[in-house]
């Protein structure tokens, strides 16, 4: 009944900001003392995802149409199939992304390498900072959803199926951090790197990178080895299943090799799915129970597109420091190609802000939602707060290490690389 009270209440909130805004607009932009009605029922709709963890599509499918409704009322420019138009590469790729690597990650649960795990990783708490860092090298040339869900799969078996929400997002924060300084590992540096930044100016986000995975990963390892220790030896009479391994393979390498040649990694993350399923079982019903999960991220997302971001703030380590706790709520795809468009960055600054801020909200990345998908535990703002808070830490001493090592040193944009002519808004998110 409570949740019934507090549903109403927001639907009316909504309700209430439409209403006033469109008196007060009179056909010009609507605002509310200041402040863009749109960014008011986008806050709306994020206090309801995380009042209403188990309603999460319901709760931003209605904010979605909430913020349809004010543009239509309001804003007399607005070209709803114009901007679907524009959106449908990013949305249809992390959607495919999304599914696709719920089916990968399903093959190599089935290839019985993760029971064979602990007989390689160390047996007490520095099993799980171990495993936090593989996660955070693959990250570096794999999509950080992939990534994140290989991780949390080999988690789940060498713990036994109990993982701590702190453990999850530290696993969310080391698929993020680890390609914050590559130009292949991350949606937002490859944007950069399409745009005339050269792979080297944004190398050094590992400055921050690497001290922000010891914080948290350490934390992490410990709280997971006191919620539930690391098996010790694996079960006996295991044997790995070579042709689900090969599906990994091709999975992965067609997601590498189309993300590089077309921009689109889940073209050849399904065309690798498709030809598996000639040589090897499938199991299809992982797709329907990660596609209500995937809909809310895309959900979000199209909320977070309507958004009427036109500017930023001048380029400051301020300002790249802000944006990093944005886009923990916030896509951080629009905020870098803004960002981009204004120039004046420390391209390393900003590709660890965005890159890794989206960890600190279960929601605020891809690989947070692929993964909360496996776990619906980790579907809780204050779960993720209160036993991931060492994320946060970890996100401002990186942030403070790389800034007083490194200092910030702001380069102009080169302009496109030659051949690039791909859009680099196809990635997957965060």
């Amino acid at each position: 009944m409570k949740q019934q009270v507090l549903a109403g209440v927001g639907v009316a909130a909504m309700a209430a900001v439409i209403a006033v805004a469109t008196g007060l607009g009179a056909g010009n932009a609507p605002t509310l003392a200041g402040v863009r009605a749109e960014f008011l029922l986008f806050a709306l709709t994020l206090l309801g995802v995380a009042l209403f963890h188990h309603r999460t599509l319901e709760v931003a499918l209605t904010g979605l149409v909430a913020i349809l409704a004010l543009k239509f009322l309001n804003v007399s420019e607005f070209d709803l199939v114009s901007h679907l138009h524009h959106e449908a590469q990013i949305l249809i790729n992390l959607l495919g992304l999304l599914l696709g690597f719920a089916v990968l990650a399903r093959h190599f649960e089935q290839s019985e390498i993760p029971e064979l795990l602990p007989n390689w990783l160390p047996d007490d708490w520095k099993g799980g900072f171990v495993l936090l860092c593989l996660v955070f090298v693959m990250s570096s040339f794999l999509d950080n959803i992939a990534a994140a869900m290989i991780g949390g799969t080999v988690a789940m078996h060498v713990y036994k199926g109990r993982l701590d929400i702190g453990f999850l997002a530290a696993i969310v924060a080391a698929s993020n951090a680890g390609g914050a300084g590559s130009v292949v590992g991350d949606t937002t540096t490859t944007m950069m790197w399409i745009a005339g930044v050269s792979w080297t100016d944004v190398l050094h986000a590992y400055v921050a990178a690497v001290p922000a995975l010891v914080i948290f990963g350490l934390i992490a390892a410990r709280q997971q080895h006191a919620y539930q220790p690391i098996q010790k030896d694996a079960k006996p009479g295991v044997r790995i299943a070579w042709s689900r391994v090969l599906a990994v393979a091709l999975i992965l390498v067609g997601a590498i090799a189309t993300n590089v040649l077309l921009d689109f990694p889940a073209v050849g993350v399904w065309a690798a799915i498709v030809v598996a399923a000639l040589f090897t079982q499938t199991d299809w019903k992982v797709i329907p129970a990660s596609i209500k999960g995937s809909l809310f991220l895309i959900t979000l997302v199209t909320c977070a597109s309507l958004m009427p971001v036109e500017t930023l703030p001048d380029p400051s380590w301020v300002t790249a420091l802000g944006l990093g706790f944005v886009s923990a709520v916030f896509d951080n795809i629009p905020l870098t190609k803004l960002a981009i468009d204004q120039g004046g960055y420390d391209w390393g600054v900003l590709a660890y802000a965005v890159g890794f801020g989206g960890s600190m909200m279960w929601f605020g990345s891809s690989a947070g939602v692929a993964l909360s998908n496996i776990f619906p535990q980790a579907k809780s703002v204050g779960g993720w707060i209160t036993r991931g808070w060492h994320v946060v830490l970890g996100y401002v001493v990186g942030f403070a290490v790389l800034l007083f090592a490194l200092g910030w040193h702001p380069h102009p944009v080169a302009g496109p690389v030659e051949g690039a002519t791909a859009a680099p808004e196809t990635h997957s998110g965060h």
